[in-house]
């Protein structure tokens, strides 16, 4: 008897549907467990079927488009005659983990998982992601690897490249800056919905257990770089654009969602305003910096932590 799960992830509702089958279940994907949710309607973002009995498609009805490193092992994508795609993903060691196969807008999917419980998880946990990013890119929605800490209600998202500290920040802000918490720490979901932005947690988080079914108005979005002092400044529509862009998960090679992908960072921009770059050491100062130029347009009566000691208890997820 087939295992089927409904998870509910940044409001949007997903179906996975376990083949029967001894080495795949839910037990997979854990981080998923926050989002769980039953007796949803058939109003389903997409569906994933996961059967280890999938076969790749033949060459001739397949066309590679190449292959692509993403950091955690290498992705071969091949472009399905009618329109859907077929994903080899590998891990770091270049051991292949999972077949998925996907329809044109990815609102269904099939996928094979190969090898022990880690290649499986990591087969089935990046398939998601995948089909997530790129589906919701149709309804004004951006997976982003970012870190992402709240403050007063609003969350604040902050992008850089890997090994830059992202991660480094947000933990100085849950260290220095009182009331604030660790929502997602790589992979948090950004959303326009009636003219205004939102940020959810989301079950990717990176190297860090944060798997939150959480949700704030979005604060600000600050690109991080390193320097021997601390500034922040505001960017520019234009250049706030190329900052976020990169950091959203899209394929550039389907006009379809890289168009989606451009039309909502544009409208982030538009409905938020609130973009920076922020230059900056790993230190306390840093933080407060950050801290008190992001929050200003939005908390009102707030004692900032440079004009007060007290009470610096803090938050952690």
């Amino acid at each position: 008897m087939n295992n089927i799960s409904e998870y509910c992830i940044a409001e949007h509702n997903i179906r996975v549907v376990f083949t029967a089958n001894d080495r795949n279940s839910p037990e997979l994907i854990a981080s998923f467990e926050p989002f769980r949710t039953k007796g949803s309607n058939d109003d389903f973002l997409f569906t994933l079927h996961v059967d280890d009995t999938l076969k790749p498609i033949t060459k001739e009805h397949r066309e590679r488009i190449d292959t692509f490193d993403t950091g955690n092992g290498d992705t071969i994508v091949d472009q399905l005659d009618n329109g859907g795609y077929q994903y080899i993903l590998k891990d770091i060691e270049g051991r292949s983990c999972c077949l998925l196969q996907t329809n044109k807008d990815f609102s269904e999917g099939v996928c094979a998982l190969n090898g022990n419980e880690q290649m499986r998880h990591f087969g089935l946990n990046n398939a998601l992601m995948m089909l997530y990013a790129f589906r919701s890119s149709f309804f004004h929605t951006l997976l982003i690897h970012a870190s992402l800490v709240r403050n007063n209600g609003y969350g604040y998202a902050f992008i850089a490249k890997s090994g830059t500290g992202k991660s480094t920040h947000t933990q100085l802000w849950l260290k220095h800056i009182p009331g604030s918490d660790l929502m997602n720490d790589d992979n948090p979901i950004v959303r326009v919905i009636n003219g205004r932005t939102f940020i959810y947690g989301s079950p990717w988080s990176g190297k860090t257990p944060c798997y939150r079914d959480v949700k704030a108005p979005l604060g600000a979005i600050t690109q991080i770089t390193r320097a021997k002092s601390n500034s922040i400044e505001r960017l520019s529509p234009t250049i706030a654009f190329t900052y976020i862009l990169p950091a959203c998960s899209t394929m550039k090679w389907d006009k379809t969602v890289f168009r989606n992908t451009y039309d909502t960072v544009i409208k982030v921009i538009e409905t938020s305003q609130y973009v920076y770059v922020l230059h900056c050491l790993p230190d306390k100062e840093a933080a407060e910096v950050s801290f008190n130029t992001l929050s200003a347009p939005h908390q009102q009566n707030i004692t900032s932590p440079c004009q007060s000691k007290a009470n610096s208890s803090t938050t952690r997820n």
